[in-house]
């Protein structure tokens, strides 16, 4: 019987608890992300287009930060290793309709927490 010997592997980690987007756009651009180094996926985040990617950014920049100050680990060698997406909640607003009747509006928010590790 084989036995795996599990590293006390370091990590660092930022919340962001309420985003005004929805799921599906959040995590199109962490895709871009996932499993990059810290430094590569500053630069890919910087030059995306989409307005949810400076919420990325400025958490991966945290993520950072917090693996710097709280857990000295070196910057150079940190990279993405899980970037959550979920959803937080849904304010519920109601347009006026013909004949006095009203039409829901659903304008969703999202959560993100993103983790980095030293390898």
């Amino acid at each position: 019987m084989t036995e795996m010997i599990a590293e006390d592997k370091k990590t660092a980690n930022a919340k962001i608890s309420t985003i005004k987007t929805s799921v599906q756009k959040l995590n199109q651009v962490s895709d871009l992300i996932r499993g990059m180094k810290a430094d590569q996926a500053l630069i890919q985040l910087t030059f995306t287009k989409k307005k949810v990617a400076s919420y990325l950014k400025a958490c991966l920049n945290s993520a950072v930060a917090n693996a710097e100050n709280n857990f000295d680990m070196d910057i150079d060698r940190l990279y993405v290793s899980k970037v959550l997406v979920g959803k937080a909640f849904t304010m519920r607003r109601f347009k006026a309709r013909a004949r006095g009747r009203g039409a829901k509006i659903l304008k969703p928010y999202s959560r993100l927490t993103v983790e980095v590790e030293e390898r």
